[in-house]
């Protein structure tokens, strides 16, 4: 076992606060990995709130990390030491099922294994997240970070990114296409520049025309405000997808009838219930309502090297550890653009200066 030391929650009620926990010895196909940047999700503030009613206490939070490898098991061969390395939001699952085998592992039949709040195949211990100094886990789920792309930015492409990734993807959006992205925060402004960076044709849809500018400065080529009726219906029949990356229950009829017939709807945001749906909407155009959780282990490495070829990289302001609860507030008032990532020296001083003043 190792020493390590965090950030977790002890309950629903409590900040975040320093941790020290131990990680496991090295299996046979583990990595270690120092923990450079870890992003923070919007789960990570639902999480630590037990807003799901799933949530094992302590919780110690973060899915979004890069950092270096430090050492590797003996059955390990794509990775060495001193190599740039990330994880995401899953460290394990069956690896067998149906799912597994067709590289999906985030539907695996017997549930995958994530990287926090979840408990480990083999000795059943509590999974502890990127809000911590170093992370072991499986070879298989580890991800090599390419060349070029910053490892300071690039930790939301584990979770913001694949979650828009992979259903842009798995509709074959491309040259040609034409996308509606409805919501414009961590999910919304990563699903603008991967469609963008695909060749679509891309347009924000949102209430509030105050983001029109960030929406195109993102690259999106055009606006449609949700609230502007006749805008709405001018566009109506005019898009092959609409991702949704709007974040609470809403109503997806209104962007409904923006698709073409064969268009498909696709929520990513949302995880709670939604208003029904007037099923005309549906059969009237041979029009598909689908929803799409993250993404698959090689299908995260192919957005990883996607991003390193286009330059493409999430919106991000660094912050220390020591901030993380007062940004928990400000993703709370969604004050930040447009996401935050976690600088570990800041965890790593701190432990430099416990020691120095256990020492005197």
């Amino acid at each position: 076992m190792t020493r390590a030391i965090g950030y977790a929650a002890q309950d629903a009620e409590t900040p975040l606060a320093t941790f020290h926990f131990e990680r496991r010895d090295l299996r046979s196909d583990d990595v270690a990995i120092d923990i450079l940047y870890c992003g923070v999700c919007h789960s990570d503030l639902h999480q630590v709130r037990n807003d799901w009613n799933n949530t094992f206490y302590p919780c110690l939070p973060g899915h979004e990390i890069v950092g270096r490898v430090t050492a590797v098991g003996p059955e390990v061969t794509r990775f060495k030491v001193g190599e740039m390395a990330a994880l995401g939001c899953m460290v394990d699952s069956c690896m067998k099922c149906e799912p597994c085998c067709a590289g999906q592992e985030q539907y695996c039949s017997h549930l995958p294994t994530m990287t926090y709040n979840s408990k480990d195949r083999q000795d059943g211990s509590l999974t502890f997240g990127g809000y911590s100094d170093h992370i072991v886990a499986r070879d298989p789920f580890v991800l090599k970070l390419p060349e070029g792309l910053d490892p300071e930015r690039a930790g939301p492409l584990l979770c913001a990114g694949i979650t828009t990734w992979s259903p842009l993807r798995r509709w074959k959006i491309g040259p040609g296409s034409r996308v509606a992205v409805a919501g414009l925060g961590g999910l919304g402004h990563m699903g603008v520049k991967l469609a963008v960076g695909l060749g679509a044709d891309v347009t924000v849809v949102t209430t509030s025309p105050s983001k029109e500018r960030d929406a195109l400065a993102l690259g999106a080529h055009r606006v449609l405000i949700a609230k502007d009726r006749t805008a709405m219906k001018q566009a109506a029949r005019t898009f092959d997808m609409v991702l949704d990356t709007i974040p609470v229950a809403h109503d997806v009829q209104p962007y409904m009838h923006l698709l073409k017939v064969h268009g498909v709807h696709v929520i990513v945001g949302a995880i709670e219930p939604l208003p029904s749906v007037h099923s005309m909407l549906l059969v009237g155009w041979q029009r598909s309502l689908a929803g799409s959780m993250i993404g698959g282990i090689a299908e995260t490495q192919e957005l990883l090297d996607f991003c390193a070829a286009k330059n493409i990289l999430p919106e991000t302001e660094t912050i220390a550890i020591q901030d993380i609860n007062h940004a928990f507030e400000r993703m709370e008032r969604s004050d930040v653009k447009y996401r935050f990532v976690i600088d570990m020296a800041s965890l790593k001083r701190e432990i430099a200066e416990g020691a120095s003043v256990r020492s005197t």
